[in-house]
């Protein structure tokens, strides 16, 4: 999951603009924004949104909000929760509406115009935030609430959300001098400006590169289907006749895993390794910049570096406490890369040859190895899963254990024409959300996959109340005209994964806006996403989907088999990259530059490595000048650790699924109950403990990656996660 952290509006994601006025009618039109929406459940009507009309609504959005900030923080009633707490949720709807759509397009249909606009509307955005988070009457009637909020007979979200409104101002500047405050403002714009440059740089740079293949010999071992894209890209390009390999996921990791001729696989090894560290998009520079002026921040707000200010406020509490976690798991899991690399450099020399493995050749030997050893081709296996047929078992899944359902709407408003738009509803019938699907890779989007939402929910005192309005991205596998989208299991898990985040939003019962659907703490926002991830290859969910998409026939028992045996295949690497590349994360954050030091980027992952001992043959699975999450924003800076703590909660939390069953329903409703509707309203750990009935333990996810015993716990016995309250 990735969200745009948009601190005057909290964790929200933002999408496309469509096009521009062109008859003198559109002179004397209403701005879509600045009215309600006359559309199916308030969803955007992007066919008549414009380019023109974002800035003036997020002006007007900024003006709106200010108001109504300085009626609350001049209010001359004593401090009540509705009067201050639930005032200030209640601000800003227009922003947060334009700002919302916004931020979508922009991830998913950037071009020219949309990148003018968001250097215009970013800055405004921040340096409205921090007028606001720096307003002291403001503060001063939440620090009133806050010195009595054990008398004034609040409910639990009510005073958590008192404590979490105090706190935010405090990490906001707001116990600052006015000079300090105002040199924290002048951070934070810079901060601002650095992000939109490195964003700007990371796609122009993906989408600069192409690996140009003209001789159809050097595509041997590639399936079909990634040689009829690359065909079909280098059509697109003005090369018929030829084939184009980009860096996005579709195109690179076919070639990395599957390409026979080795220089092959190094070009694109090498292509995506220097991503965005070459003239003109360089990110290191602004890498350099960025450490500096958040080492800056942390040292004004108080705290020793940038690392220990963005894990106060999460389950971790300390850096400290999230590496111990990671060091905990990379032992084993380097370990096993060892074992990994041996099985490689024999199955080399078993096939007549004789050379040392290099970083390209580990996805390529690693298939090898599991073909051999498993007896498992994934070309055979993405067979079964065509992308509509993965979406068949994301629903059944909704619907089995949470009791909700999905029914397309056609004509419902799209920003972009391959979008999907679903009504969700309960039981009963009952409406529940909107659910939008956008799934396939494009040179206006970027990278990756995440899940965020046009609306989110609520329920007022008053009686007013909204539904959310969801949705996941991804960038799986396009259809060809010979093939539907065939998804890797990669792919399969990520569509999983999204979902989870998708039902976290969708299913919120939480009445605060603050605290409904995904708006937790960092690092429990990965718990639904990453359990739902399990059922994708169990085998009573996978009898429901995956079908071959030739001849209707269900996946086999013996395919599964395999899939189950080979599931721990690799996870050496795997776990590895992404504990080294979150371990690279936090020591970013722990450094303090100097103004006058030279941050040598390249230099610096190079010692953090060899501090760690990383094996070699891999790399972080980001280097840092294309790390969105952690240079593209503050949303996982010093937090990209909170994929792994996170599974250490989803891992122990699905083993009470297989203790009592898979759908099993008592198990499904506290799942629900507890974590998925409850969103922030309560601690993290308290509703972790009453879902599962402990604290979670490392262990588990050591034996779901293959890195202890099944049914063993990990060497030392149990680990309780560090900083666990």
């Amino acid at each position: 999951m990735n969200k745009i952290l948009t601190a005057a509006l909290g964790a929200v994601l933002l999408p496309a603009a469509l096009s521009t006025p062109t008859d003198m009618s559109a002179q004397t039109r209403q701005n879509p924004f600045m009215v309600p929406y006359d559309t199916p459940f308030e969803i955007p009507p992007f066919d008549k949104i414009t380019y023109d009309d974002y800035l003036p609504a997020i002006e007007k959005g900024i003006a709106d909000r200010k108001k109504e900030i300085e009626a609350i923080a001049n209010n001359p009633a004593i401090p009540t929760f509705d009067n201050t707490i639930l005032a200030m949720e209640k601000s800003g709807e227009l922003l947060e509406k334009v700002m919302l759509v916004f931020g979508a397009l922009d991830e998913t249909d950037n071009n020219e115009h949309m990148l003018a606009i968001s250097e215009k509307a970013y800055p405004m955005v921040s340096a409205a935030s921090d007028e606001m988070m720096m307003n002291d009457k403001l503060f001063q009637r939440v620090k009133y609430l806050y010195d009595r909020r054990d008398q004034l007979g609040l409910d639990g979200p009510q005073k958590r959300a008192v404590e979490l409104s105090y706190k935010k101002f405090t990490r906001n500047g707001a116990l600052l001098s006015a000079e300090k405050k105002n040199e924290l403002k002048t951070i934070n714009n810079e901060l601002t400006q650095l992000f939109l440059s490195f964003n700007k740089n990371l796609l122009a740079s993906t989408n600069s590169f192409e690996l140009v293949v003209n001789d159809a010999s050097r595509l041997k071992g590639l399936p079909a289907g990634i040689v009829a894209t690359a065909a079909d890209e280098a059509a697109k390009r003005g090369k018929k006749g030829q084939w184009v390999f980009t860096l996005h996921a579709p195109s690179r990791l076919p070639v990395l895993k599957f390409a026979d001729d080795r220089n092959l696989r190094r070009d694109m090894y090498q292509g995506y390794m220097n991503l965005a560290s070459k003239a003109p998009y360089d990110n290191r520079p602004i890498i350099g910049k960025i450490v500096k002026a958040r080492a800056k921040k942390a040292e004004l707000l108080g705290f020793k570096n940038f690392a220990s200010y963005m894990t106060d406020n999460v389950m971790a509490k300390t850096p400290e406490a999230a590496r111990d976690l990671l060091l905990q798991i990379w032992g084993p899991a380097t370990d096993r890369v060892k074992e990994e690399v041996a099985e490689m450099q024999d199955y080399i020399k078993a096939s007549g040859q004789n050379f040392e493995i290099a970083p390209w050749d580990y996805y390529y030997y690693s298939e090898k190895v599991r073909q051999k050893k498993f007896d498992l081709d994934e070309n055979e296996v993405s067979a079964y899963f065509p992308l509509e047929n993965v979406r068949k078992g994301i629903f059944t899944l909704a619907e089995r254990l949470y009791g909700v359902t999905f029914t397309e709407l056609p004509d419902a408003p799209k920003y972009h024409p391959e979008v999907k738009v679903y009504e969700v509803k309960d039981k009963a019938g009952k409406h529940v959300a909107v659910f939008m699907t956008d799934y396939f890779p494009r040179p206006s989007k970027r990278q990756g996959a995440w899940m965020s939402e046009f609306k989110g929910a609520f329920e007022d005192t008053d009686g007013t109340s909204a539904r959310p309005i969801v949705y996941n991205v991804g960038n799986f596998t396009r259809p060809t005209a010979d093939t539907p989208a065939l998804l890797t299991l990669d792919e399969v898990a990520t569509m999983f994964h999204e979902f989870g985040h998708g039902l976290h939003g969708m299913l919120t019962r939480a009445k605060l806006r603050s605290q409904a659907g995904t708006n937790v703490d960092r690092d429990f926002v990965e718990l639904p996403s990453q359990i739902t991830e399990h059922w994708a290859m169990e085998p009573e969910l996978l009898k429901e989907f995956a079908f071959h998409y030739k001849t209707g026939e269900a996946i086999p028992e013996a395919l599964i088999k395999k899939l189950q045996a080979a599931s721990t295949h690799n996870q050496g690497f795997v776990t590895t990259e992404l504990a080294g590349a979150s371990l690279l994360d936090l020591e970013w954050g722990m450094l303090n530059p100097s103004d006058n030091d030279v941050i040598d980027v390249d230099a610096f992952e190079k010692e953090v490595a060899r501090k760690l001992d990383m094996p070699s043959l891999i790399a972080y699975r980001y280097r840092s000048p294309y790390f969105k999450h952690v240079f593209g924003s503050d949303g996982y800076a010093s937090g990209y650790y909170t994929y792994l703590w996170a599974e250490v909660l989803d891992t122990d939390g699905f083993e009470l699924f297989m203790e009592k069953g898979l759908f099993d329903p008592a198990t499904a409703k506290s799942f629900k109950e507890n974590i998925l509707e409850m969103g922030g309203s309560e601690d993290p750990m308290t509703l972790f403990k009453r879902f599962r009935g402990h604290e979670p333990k490392v262990d588990a996810l050591l034996r779901n990656r293959g890195l202890a015993p099944r049914k063993t716990a990990a060497k030392g016995g149990e680990i309780n996660v560090p900083g666990g309250k």
